[in-house]
Formats: structure tokens, sequence, C-alpha cells
């Protein structure tokens, strides 16, 4: 018979006894030694870690989490040094081919790693570093000329501001533009309609809390700015 290397995990060589097949379906041999009963030729590390296993740095029971890849790291060696003839000189002066790696972050899977951890039952939750837009406005009344020029005019001073500002330009009912609005999730929504101008305000919804509140419509571009970018620097007096 051919020699076999046995190979036992870790945890193997610290067991004083253990429980082993006996090579016929549902049969075990107890009490069995290692080193007694059977020889193991070397110990590596091959069982794979479980919840409650202890860590191997300082001992206290492991947890294990899910976990979302965004990246790579490639050990590449020498294959394509060697390819390219790229050489350096070590220290004795002798030609050596640079040991190279590589990594990347993949911005897909970014984006799709952020949709996963932020999102609710209507949809996205934009986080503002990454928001393809930082504020949604939307006209309730798209008929009315009042509601369209106060869209417009805070639409523009979001633009000449920096800021990336989408506004709803379609002849849709009211429910219709506010599910597709926290379906996309651009962090902050300012509801213009005709009462609410009426009575001097735009409604400014914060799409992650769903807290909603009322803003004068003379401050509702400072206030959006400041909200967006921070509050601006003071003069200096």
């Amino acid at each position: 018979m051919k020699n076999i290397e046995i190979i036992g995990d870790l945890s193997v060589e610290a067991m004083p006894e253990a429980i082993v097949g006996a090579n016929e379906k549902d049969a075990h041999s107890l009490h069995a030694v290692p080193g007694r009963d059977f020889k193991v030729d070397r110990f590596a590390d091959l069982r794979n870690a479980v919840a409650g296993d202890a860590c191997p740095r300082c001992g206290a029971p492991m947890t294990i989490d899910r976990g979302i890849e965004v990246g790579h790291v490639f050990m590449l060696g020498t294959k394509y040094s060697e390819a390219m003839k790229a050489t350096f000189l070590d220290p004795k002066g002798e030609e050596q081919f640079f040991v190279m790696g590589c990594y990347g972050i993949g911005v897909s899977r970014i984006i799709a790693a952020a949709i996963e951890q932020n999102h609710d039952e209507k949809g996205i939750i934009w986080p503002m570093p990454i928001a393809p837009f930082a504020i949604h406005i939307i006209p309730v009344q798209d008929q009315s000329e009042r509601v369209m020029i106060t869209a417009e005019l805070i639409y523009g001073s979001m633009l000449r501001a920096g800021i990336e500002t989408i506004i709803e330009d379609r002849s849709e009912r009211a429910g219709v533009k506010f599910n597709d609005a926290d379906l996309l999730g651009v962090p902050y929504q300012v509801v213009l309609g005709e009462k609410n101008l009426h009575e001097g305000f735009v409604e400014l919804k914060n799409r992650r809390t769903g807290e909603k509140q009322k803003i004068e419509v003379e401050k509702a571009i400072d206030h959006l700015i400041e909200l967006v970018q921070g509050p601006r620097p003071q003069p200096a007096s």
C-alpha cells in the first residue's frame, strides 16, 4: 500500500483523545489517542472557523458577520515582470525580477453595497457623499405658474451654488411623484404646492429620517445651501 501523508487540523494536536471513523458506515471508534492509535505526519490549519471558536490572537470567542466585497488585492509574483524583463539590482548587485501586486476598488460594487446598506421598503436612501443628486425639487401642481416659477428659481439657485439638483417636471399625480422620489432616494426633497406657497413656505423632507419641516420661501435657498454645504464662513468684523 502506498504511503499516504496524513495531515491533521491544529485542533487535533491538542486533543487527548477523540472519536474517529471506523471505516464502516455509521461506525465509530471511541477514545482514539493521537500518536497511539493513529499517526499524524503534520498539522495544519484545515478546518473552517465557526462562530464561538477562540480567536487565534486574543482567545475571545469569534462571531461571524456578513461582509460586502468592494475591492481586490492580487499577488502577481514575477509573472509579468519576467515577461517585461522588469528587473532591479539587489544589495549584492545581482539582477532580480520585481515581485508585483495589484489592487482595485470596484466603483459599481461600491454603489451596489451602498444601496444594500441604505434602503427601506420605499426605495434607495443615498448617503450624501455619493448621492447622484443632493436635492429633489417636487412641484405638486405643475400647471400652476407660481409653483413652477418658484421651483425653477430654487433649482437654478442650487445649480449656481454647485449643488447637484433634480427637478420633477412630469405631469403626474402628486402620489406618483412622491413615490418615485422615495424610490430614487435623493437625500432631501423640496415639495412646492399652491397651498404651501400661499402660506409662505415650502416643505423640506429628509429622505433618511422621513422628517418634514416647513421653510419660509424667502429663506429656502440659503437654508438648502447651508444644509448641503455647511454653514457659510462669517465675514471678519
